[in-house]
């Protein structure tokens, strides 16, 4: 994994920038979540975290991002069964919809990435079970995230709680470190086994992002070349923050 190779230990006043870059990012993420209601296009919502993410001064780290073809948007905009990578556009959320939202944003060089998942509306218990889930897996990887933890204990902890409910992480689609580029080393899958892998350092910093399915690990990626849903249709939720590894407890980047 080439990523293994790309690790890199940020200074302090690095991690300012990224903190800096976490807050815009987060403030984006927050106006698209107050917007979020029946009837509304994902295509509003993206043009609602780039006007954020510009007015700060800063750049949408998704719109044009290499891949099958450059990325169209400044979110990834997911609906039900959809997983990640889900293209803006003009179809729109109704009530019950279980929404997925990553975004990423470049501010003084330095990448902020996190996402989130909503229920729209009244939704189902099993929606309101799958969110709490995902989101909660997410705070116990952030806890293994100490000085001295291995790679492996966090993502344990992760494939731990989320198989405990009887749902599944994705093996193809994983964590990252993040910095001034998207996706830096190391990998950081969403399973794994306690004391392997790389041993977390201060200065690291990861786009922590538990995926989670309701049917099965399994997924597919549509004909856009983009979109990655469960492959038997199930609903997924997926969160993520960017976390940066200190002496002490880990530091949250990308919160208002």
């Amino acid at each position: 994994m080439a990523w293994e190779r790309n690790v890199v230990i940020k200074s302090q006043p690095e991690i300012e920038i990224m903190q800096a870059a976490g807050r815009i990012n987060a403030l984006a993420l927050k106006a698209v979540r107050e917007a979020i209601r029946p009837g509304v296009s994902t295509a509003v919502l993206d043009k609602i975290a780039e006007t954020v993410i510009r007015d700060h001064e800063a750049i949408p780290a998704f719109l044009g991002y290499p891949g099958p073809t450059p990325y169209p948007g400044t979110i990834n905009a997911c609906l039900n069964e959809e997983m990640v990578h889900g293209l803006p556009s003009a179809r729109t959320v109704k009530e019950g919809d279980l929404v997925s939202i990553d975004c990423g944003t470049i501010y003084q060089g330095f990448v902020a990435d996190s996402a989130f998942s909503v229920g729209v509306g009244e939704v189902s218990k099993e929606v309101k079970q799958l969110l709490e889930v995902t989101e909660k897996s997410l705070e116990i990887g952030i806890s293994k995230m100490l000085a001295g933890n291995r790679v492996g204990d966090v993502s344990a902890a992760i494939q731990e709680y989320v198989e405990s409910f009887g749902y599944h992480v994705p093996r193809e689609y994983t964590g990252h470190g993040v910095g001034r580029t998207m996706h830096e080393g190391p990998q950081v899958p969403n399973y794994g086994l306690p004391g392997r892998g790389m041993v977390l350092r201060p200065g690291l910093t990861i786009a922590l992002e538990p995926m989670v399915l309701v049917g099965t690990p399994r997924t597919k990626v549509l004909s856009d070349q983009w979109t990655v849903v469960s492959i038997d249709g199930s609903h997924t939720a997926h969160y993520e923050h960017s976390v940066a590894v200190t002496e002490g407890k880990p530091l949250i980047l990308t919160q208002v």
